[in-house]
C-alpha cells in the first residue's frame, strides 16, 4: 500500500513536470523557428536601378531570400542602422550638400513590425559632407555618424518617438596622410562603440588613425580620450572597424593597403594596441583592389573582409586566446565589387552586397571552418551597399 501511494505521488509530480517540459519544448521550437525569419534592409546608391532602401524577407532555415521591394525612396542611403528596440531605422544620405550647406543627411524611419514597411519620420543634416557610416548607441539615445567628405564625426539626439533631434556632439578631424591622392585631408570612414557604450572609435582613412573619444550617452557628447588614437602603418587607409564578441580584441580594415590589423583592447582606458597586420588578398596578387568591409562572426571564431578589385570575401580564423588571425582562403564565386555584407542572426548565412553586380548573393557559412559555400540564391538590387537584418 505504501509503495502504491509513493507511485501515485511520483506520478502526480512527474506528469505536470513532463507536460511543462513539453510545452517549453514546443515554445522553444517556435521561438527558434521565429528567430530564423528576418527582414533584410538594403542601403544603396540611388540612380539607375535604385530609388532608395529596399526590403527582403530571409529564411535562415532554408537560406531563401525573397525578391526585394522598395521600402523607402531616399537619396543615396548608403549605410543603415537599426535602433536597439527594433522600432526605428536610420539612413545616411551620402551627398556633398544638403539644404544649401556642405553636409549630407540622416533620415529617420519607423518600422511596421507586421509588414516591415518603413515610414519616414524626419531628416537632419549630418554635420559634414559625404556621410558614409551610421550607428545608434546601445541605450538608443543617439545616432552617431561619420562624415567622409567632411572628415568629422557627429552625434544627433534621438527623441522618444524615434525622430532625430538636434546635434549634440561634434568632432572635426585635422591633418593628412602620406598618400596625396587619397589622404590629402581627414576622411572619417566609420564610427563604432564599445560594448559598455563608453568609447567611440572613428576610423579615418585620411589620417591612418583610429581616433578614440569618450562618449556620454545622456548628453550626447564626444570628448578626446587619453590616448586619443591608435596609428596604423602609413598609406594603410583605415576604413571599417569591428570588435571581437569577447570585447578583448578589435580589428581595423585598411582600404588602401588591403590589410586587416588586429588590436588588443583595454576596456578601462579605451586604448587599442596593434598586434598583427595581414593582407586581405591572396599571395602574389598585384592588380588594383580596395578593401571595404570587416566583420567578426557571432561565434568569435572567424573574421571576414571584402575586396573590391579582387572581387572576393577573405576568410580568417581567429585565435580566441590571442586575438590573432590566420588566413583561411577566399570566396569569389559570382562576386562583383563587394561592399558591406551581413551575417544573419543564426550565424549560418552571409549575404553579400554586390555593388557593381546590382545583386545580393547568399552564401552558407561552415560552422567548423568558416568557409563560404555559394547557395545559388541571388536577387537583383541596384547598387547595393549595406545589409541589415531585423528578426521578425
Amino acid at each position: 500500500m505504501a509503495s502504491l501511494l509513493r507511485l501515485m505521488a511520483y506520478s502526480l509530480w512527474v506528469l505536470p513536470a513532463a507536460m511543462a517540459l513539453a510545452v517549453f519544448a514546443v515554445s522553444a521550437a517556435g521561438d527558434t523557428v521565429k528567430a530564423t525569419q528576418c527582414w533584410v534592409y538594403i542601403g544603396t546608391y540611388t540612380g539607375g536601378k535604385s530609388k532608395g532602401i529596399y526590403r527582403c524577407e530571409f529564411d535562415a532555415s532554408s537560406g531563401k531570400l525573397s525578391e526585394p521591394v522598395l521600402a523607402a525612396e531616399v537619396t543615396n542611403p548608403s549605410f543603415l542602422a537599426l535602433h536597439p528596440n527594433n522600432h526605428y531605422l536610420y539612413a545616411v544620405g551620402e551627398m556633398p550638400s544638403f539644404e544649401g550647406r556642405p553636409s549630407g543627411a540622416v533620415t529617420a524611419f519607423s518600422i511596421d513590425p507586421a509588414s516591415g514597411e518603413l515610414r519616414r519620420l524626419n531628416q537632419k543634416p549630418s554635420g559634414g559632407a559625404g556621410p558614409c557610416h551610421v550607428i545608434v548607441d546601445r541605450q538608443g539615445k543617439n545616432v552617431l555618424v561619420a562624415n567622409y567628405g567632411g572628415g568629422s564625426a557627429a552625434v544627433l539626439h534621438l527623441e522618444e518617438n524615434g525622430r532625430l533631434g538636434e546635434r549634440t556632439g561634434f568632432a572635426q578631424h585635422h591633418g593628412k596622410g602620406s598618400d596625396p591622392a587619397r589622404q590629402e585631408a581627414p576622411h572619417a570612414h566609420s564610427i563604432n562603440l564599445d560594448a559598455a557604450n563608453r568609447f567611440v572609435f572613428v576610423a579615418d582613412l585620411g589620417l591612418d588613425q583610429v581616433l578614440i573619444y569618450r562618449f556620454d550617452a545622456d548628453k550626447g557628447t564626444l570628448q578626446k580620450n587619453d590616448p586619443p588614437s591608435v596609428q596604423v602603418e602609413p598609406r594603410s587607409g583605415p576604413r571599417h572597424f569591428a570588435f571581437h564578441p569577447n570585447g578583448r580584441y578589435a580589428y581595423v580594415l585598411n582600404e588602401l593597403a588591403n590589410t586587416v590589423t588586429a588590436l588588443t583592447y583595454d576596456a578601462q582606458t579605451g586604448a587599442l594596441r596593434p598586434i598583427q597586420t595581414l593582407s586581405t588578398l591572396p599571395e602574389g596578387y598585384r592588380k588594383p583592389s580596395w578593401a571595404a568591409e570587416v566583420q567578426v562572426h557571432p561565434s568569435g571564431k572567424f573574421l571576414y573582409s571584402s575586396n573590391r578589385g579582387h572581387n572576393s570575401i577573405a576568410i580568417f580564423t581567429i585565435d580566441e586566446k590571442t586575438g590573432k588571425l590566420t588566413a583561411a582562403g577566399h570566396q569569389a564565386e559570382g562576386i562583383q565589387t563587394p561592399r558591406n555584407f551581413g551575417i544573419d542572426p543564426t550565424g549560418k548565412f552571409m549575404l553579400v552586397a554586390n555593388q557593381d553586380g546590382d545583386s545580393i548573393l547568399v552564401f552558407r557559412i561552415d560552422g567548423q571552418t568558416g568557409a563560404l559555400q555559394a547557395t545559388g540564391a541571388k536577387v537583383e538590387v541596384g547598387k547595393p551597399v549595406c545589409i541589415k537584418f531585423l528578426p521578425k
